[in-house]
């Protein structure tokens, strides 16, 4: 398939309000597609769609879907959706979301994946951010929402496609890369993979998919991504702070807010001196990874550096959404066990009295698969206040439930406390709150929704 045939015809999308899904609505239709879709429910993202001339509908229904040339949907939408049945009964082509990219990627002369079981949304925009300040006029796809771009995607005039890479149900091995970055690889999504060793191989395949001239970037401090680029045939560069990477930091210190300052250098040669304007070791590894594209092609690290100063992060990833009641509350996309232990541990390193962390747990499969891991990552939080269980694409399998999540921390010692609702997590925390407190709201469903009515409500400071 050359998704051009499709260009000026009408293309119907399931599940339009996801982060990645609207930013290809909206790539499309800047290519001349009659873009339309559906979703479950209207969000943010559903009414900017409507804004801007693209049909929603709120909920599946077949009939929605006559007149398409075309289907697009993401991995969360299974074959018995009415849609995707009216697709297949009438013979509409149907293709998958990174499918889409895929075929995007083709008529570029660049693409640059970013893959990695964390870190890959926020180094996508780093990267993006750097070849923007840089004037290469890229084309952007990423999963969050990043004000450089007003939203997750930009048409651009130039060769070079960016973009980040889930492993989620081997999605990325749909993608086309002429140069590929590995943040790392980790557990996560065990409903799709047998175990670390499967999901390993997967990066492997994807990272396989690069030509022999093009690179593949790593970050050597992983040791299952150094073992991984042994095996490939391409170029390869590593990124990382031990003694062992091409791309280091050297030098490093870290401010009164946990930004980091350091040296980057190249087979120990000095590149550039980087400030950088997001907390924590992990930013810094991400804008390493960042650092090693840019110098492979050739940019100005005078304007990387720049670049990277002036990047400020992507929403939800721990954004500061308010100050109530002399509180400060952020959210943060996290939703695995790694991901939650380290931006807690950002969060404990900045000046605060205490620290509450609230988990929405994303997916009854996450929660039972990684339960044991869950149980480690709140040592940084003085109290632990724990959501029903967003269910997302799946079933509740009755055998796992945020309570047990809350029970289990209770024998550890973590003072949890199960609050099932967002209404009673905001009254929980009012009542028990005190200013210089600092909240983290973490998970990658509509805990942000928690956010938004702490803000609304009382003696609130937006940021």
């Amino acid at each position: 398939m050359d998704i051009e045939e499709y260009y000026g015809k009408r293309i119907y999308m399931i599940g339009i309000g996801g982060s990645s899904m609207s930013g290809l609505a909206r790539l499309l239709k800047w290519h001349g597609c009659s873009v339309c879709g559906s979703d479950r429910t209207a969000s943010h993202k559903t009414d900017a769609l409507v804004s801007e001339g693209i049909n929603v509908f709120i909920g599946h229904d077949g009939k929605n879907v006559a007149g398409s040339d075309l289907v697009i949907y993401s991995a969360a939408i299974s074959e018995e959706n009415p849609e995707r049945q009216y697709a297949l009964n009438h013979g509409i082509p149907q293709i998958e979301r990174c499918t889409l990219i895929g075929l995007l990627m083709k008529h570029y002369t660049d693409s640059i994946a970013v893959s990695g079981t964390h870190g890959k949304t926020t180094t996508t925009a780093m990267l993006s951010e750097v070849f923007l300040k840089a004037g290469t006029e890229p084309t952007i796809h990423i999963g969050g929402e990043l004000d450089a771009l007003g939203g997750s995607t930009r048409l651009g005039s130039g060769d070079v496609f960016i973009c980040e890479a889930c492993e989620y149900h081997k999605s990325f091995l749909e993608f086309l890369p002429t140069q590929a970055i590995i943040l790392n690889i980790d557990e996560d999504h065990l409903d799709c993979y047998k175990d670390i060793d499967e999901i390993e191989n997967a990066f492997l395949q994807f990272a396989a998919l690069v030509p022999s001239y093009g690179t593949v970037y790593g970050m050597g401090d992983d040791m299952r991504v150094y073992k991984l680029l042994s095996k490939l045939g391409c170029k390869t560069r590593t990124f990382g702070l031990e003694p062992q990477n091409e791309i280091r930091a050297e030098n490093v210190s870290y401010d009164e807010n946990g930004y980091a300052s350091f040296t980057a250098t190249f087979f120990g040669h000095p590149l550039a001196e980087i400030e950088l304007s997001v907390a924590g070791e992990h930013n810094l590894r991400d804008a390493l990874a960042v650092i090693a594209v840019a110098n492979e092609n050739e940019l100005p690290m005078s304007l990387v550096a720049e670049a990277l100063h002036e990047f400020k992060g992507v929403h939800r990833r721990y954004e500061l959404t308010s100050v109530t009641d002399g509180v400060r509350v952020y959210t943060d996309y996290g939703h695995n066990p790694t991901e939650t232990k380290t931006v807690l541990g950002v969060a404990a390193r900045q000046a605060h009295n205490r620290l509450w962390a609230v988990l929405q747990p994303h997916t009854f499969s996450r929660l039972k698969t990684l339960f044991n891991q869950f149980l480690e990552c709140f040592d940084d939080a003085d109290e632990v206040l724990v959501t029903d269980i967003c269910a997302a694409r799946e079933k509740d399998p009755g055998d796992i439930n945020s309570g047990m999540l809350v029970d289990a921390l209770l024998k550890k010692g973590v003072k949890a406390h199960l609050t099932p609702t967002f209404d009673d997590a905001e009254a929980y925390l009012r009542a028990h709150w005190q200013s210089g407190d600092s909240v983290v709201t973490l998970g990658c469903g509509d805990i942000y929704l928690l956010n938004e009515q702490i803000a609304a409500h009382g003696d609130t400071q937006r940021s």
